[in-house]
């Protein structure tokens, strides 16, 4: 008996923004997508722990090759760090390990947002997916390690109060890449020696992409069964390259750079030298690459997707 090759699924591409809801995984969340848009192939720019909600950019297709653009655009989170407790996981799952009678004052709290603006040291939680050795963080922290984790560089762009209580406030932060807002959380509260943890975290911004673009998972839900529906809901693959410079290229060098060859870029306006560009014709994405003494180099060549 001959065995039955897996079905392949549709050669979609582009972008889902999806409004993820608290209590679902980001792996969970492309393994739905996928299977909603019978898509072939995809995945996610910038995982969300299963407490926190809002933006999860998921790439469909040919999207997927884009994504290291997304994880490097910056990120705005409104989250809500409530005081008086610090947990091992500097989030609501976690057991406590301070507590404190203390609360800060609305004064004590923006004193302190100066010192967590611009390029900050930050020593990422220990239930985090850094590597130790080779092992993801959270998984030796589970077993009962001592995790030790050096403190690194992050850039945050802006930090602002948006509502305090005497036992919450509400931050809105624009930060780049590699920031854990857990952390900020944590150390806020050592700071103001009142301890603090996360207990509302939303992302509402990933790069290119902004609030008004999210979609909740519950409408996509129920269009299933209507491809035409879902993919109008698709952000073109090319969105994630919004922030890098466009070379128009000609019929015959569209051959060419899908042969993966390199062209000389000709005209009074041409790029002379760029480590990142995009390659297009029309509305048609061609390929990803660098510009070298007015040659285009194609690093990622695309055949069916849009800018």
């Amino acid at each position: 008996m001959s065995r039955q090759r897996k079905k392949k699924g549709r050669p979609i591409s582009g972008w889902v923004i999806l409004d993820k809801p608290v209590g679902i995984g980001s792996t969970q969340c492309v393994g739905k997508i996928k299977w909603l848009y019978q898509a072939a192939k995809a995945g996610h720019a910038g995982t969300l722990d299963p407490l926190a909600s809002g933006m999860l950019p998921l790439a469909l297709g040919e999207a997927t090759r884009t994504v290291p653009f997304i994880m490097d655009g910056q990120k705005t989170y409104r989250f809500t760090v409530t005081w008086g407790a610090e947990t091992n996981t500097d989030d609501l799952e976690g057991e406590v390990t301070n507590s404190s009678d203390k609360r800060p004052t609305k004064e004590e709290i923006l004193s302190l947002l100066p010192n967590y603006t611009g390029e900050i040291e930050q020593v990422p939680p220990k239930f985090s997916a850094i590597k130790i050795d080779g092992e993801r963080a959270y998984k030796l922290a589970r077993d009962g390690e001592d995790v030790q984790i050096e403190a690194r560089k992050v850039e945050i762009e802006t930090l602002e109060l948006v509502e305090s209580t005497e036992d919450t406030a509400t931050f809105e932060t624009l930060c780049g890449k590699g920031t854990y807002v857990r952390a900020l959380a944590r150390d806020f509260g050592r700071d103001l020696e009142c301890f603090g943890h996360i207990t509302e975290l939303r992302r509402v911004s990933v790069g290119p992409f902004l609030e008004e673009d999210l979609i909740p998972l519950e409408k996509l839900v129920g269009m299933e069964g209507d491809l035409e529906a879902l993919d109008g809901e698709l952000f073109t693959t090319g969105t994630a390259l919004d922030e890098i410079p466009e070379v128009p290229l000609t019929k015959e060098q569209v051959h060419r750079v899908r042969m993966g060859n390199a062209i000389v870029l000709r005209g009074r306006d041409a790029i002379a030298h760029a480590p990142e560009v995009f390659a297009s014709s029309g509305d048609e994405l061609i390929a990803i690459g660098e510009v070298d003494r007015g040659q285009f180099k194609p690093k990622r060549v695309f055949q069916h997707s849009y800018v």
